[in-house]
């Protein structure tokens, strides 16, 4: 169904909102795929494709490679889209999310839901049938994890929200992996490590640069609930135990030297970021002016920039 988001005195077709009005089949489109949030599945494929080298001990089987990301990325897609038909409310009370199509009734929620469940199906079956039923049961699994638990349970209702809630963001490693051996191991469960003592620091220091947007929506981030002081210094926990959880993959997977000088360096500069974020609250700043997006992009290019690195070093093994 086309639709716009503004008022329409326009015969309203069967099915359709009150208040939508026909649009063109490309901002359809446009709307449905953006109720998969692309830029998250991108943070999602950049930790997926690195493990399936390190797995493969090099290049990994082209057709597995592909088939993975593809299916992976309609499981992610259909998480962040029955994650915007759960969050309806929420996105269209925030600034920074007002803009999604639930919110600005560009596809209905019916519809939403729909696409989301069709999504996950044809994720799932996919994987089974090209890849293995053990990744295919990981993508599910992560899928289900983040809308009943984490959509439907901890993020309305607990700071610890996104500290558990990132086990699903996490699953894409162990996807990988499985991928490629059809099995697990140690390997991807010190990366699957690494990813769950990142989310909360990443996703602590975004929400304290959008504080007010989650306390309209009552939503109990950490830094809705707490001072900016305990968060900076959870903040620091958490990315201490990234860094020297980072480090255990050397031993664990028996990478060459490249990894750990990569993976040490990266971790420093992470750290002297988190610190001097400590800094600026230990000066009296506070709001804006602490600047916490500077450690949440520094954040995301660590992530990325050390998946590349396991990615080189399976070649170099």
């Amino acid at each position: 169904m086309v639709l716009t988001e503004k008022q329409s005195t326009a015969p309203i077709e069967a099915g359709a909102e009150p208040g939508v009005a026909p649009r063109s089949f490309g901002d359809v489109v446009k709307a449905y795929v953006a109720l998969t949030k692309p830029r998250i599945i991108e943070l999602l494929l950049i930790t997926t494709l690195p493990v399936m080298f390190l797995a493969a001990k090099g290049l990994p089987p082209l057709w597995v490679a592909v088939s993975t990301l593809v299916f992976g990325t309609l499981s992610a897609g259909s998480a962040n889209a029955l994650n915007c038909y759960i969050d309806r409310d929420i996105d269209a009370a925030m600034r920074r999310t007002r803009r999604r199509p639930l919110a600005r009734h560009l596809v209905p929620p019916t519809n939403a839901l729909i696409f989301g469940i069709i999504l996950g199906v044809l994720s799932t079956l996919g994987l089974g049938l090209t890849v293995n039923w053990l990744a295919a049961g990981l993508s599910l699994a992560a899928n289900l994890f983040y809308v009943l638990v984490y959509s439907m349970i901890l993020k309305r209702r607990t700071p610890q929200n996104v500290v558990w809630g990132g086990i699903a963001g996490c699953m894409p490693v162990l996807i990988g992996w499985a991928g490629i051996t059809g099995s697990l191991d140690w390997a991807p469960v010190v990366l699957f490590g690494v990813v769950f003592f990142w989310t909360p620091p990443h996703t602590w220091t975004l929400a304290m640069r959008y504080r007010e947007d989650y306390a309209a929506a009552k939503v109990p981030m950490l830094p809705v609930v707490a001072t900016e002081r305990r968060v900076v210094l959870e903040s620091i926990v958490y990315t201490w135990a990234t860094v020297l959880c980072s480090l255990l993959l050397w031993p664990i997977a028996g990478t060459t030297l490249l990894y750990p000088v990569v993976a040490a360096v990266l971790g420093a500069a992470c750290l002297w970021e988190v610190h001097r974020l400590l800094g600026r609250v230990n000066a009296g700043k506070t709001g804006v002016d602490l600047r916490p997006m500077r450690f949440f992009h520094w954040s995301n290019a660590y992530l990325a920039l050390l998946f590349l690195a396991v990615a080189i070093d399976s070649m170099l093994v």
